[in-house]
């Protein structure tokens, strides 16, 4: 079983590619896009449709979260579909979500 100190050292190795995931994951729109590809695939305009933003807006956080590994591509045709390339991304969507609601709940000020 490994230690605490073992844990957190591997986790000390890992923290830029983390910094790049977290950096990925503060925008509001990607974060609204994962949650909308979290349930299966979706092409670019039906992602449009449903967040009601505009499509060069949606075409730009999606190469985003494609070069940050949290979106997959399928091309089927002349269609390209994306979808959460991993379920426990909503899982930490969650965790956060409960975290701020917890934080905020706590917050005397700014």
């Amino acid at each position: 079983m490994a230690s605490k100190k073992d844990k957190d050292s591997k986790l000390s190795e890992h923290l830029e590619a983390i910094g790049i995931l977290a950096k990925s994951l503060s925008d509001e729109n990607r974060l609204r896009i994962l949650v909308c590809v979290g349930n299966g695939k979706k092409s670019v305009s039906r992602i449009v449709e449903e967040l009601d933003l505009s499509q060069p807006l949606v075409s730009h956080h999606l190469k985003e979260l494609k070069r940050t590994l949290l979106v997959k591509v399928e091309r089927d045709g002349p269609f390209i579909y994306y979808e959460m390339a991993d379920k426990r991304v909503l899982e930490i969507l969650k965790d956060l979500d409960r975290l701020t609601t917890d934080l905020l709940t706590r917050r005397k000020t700014f």
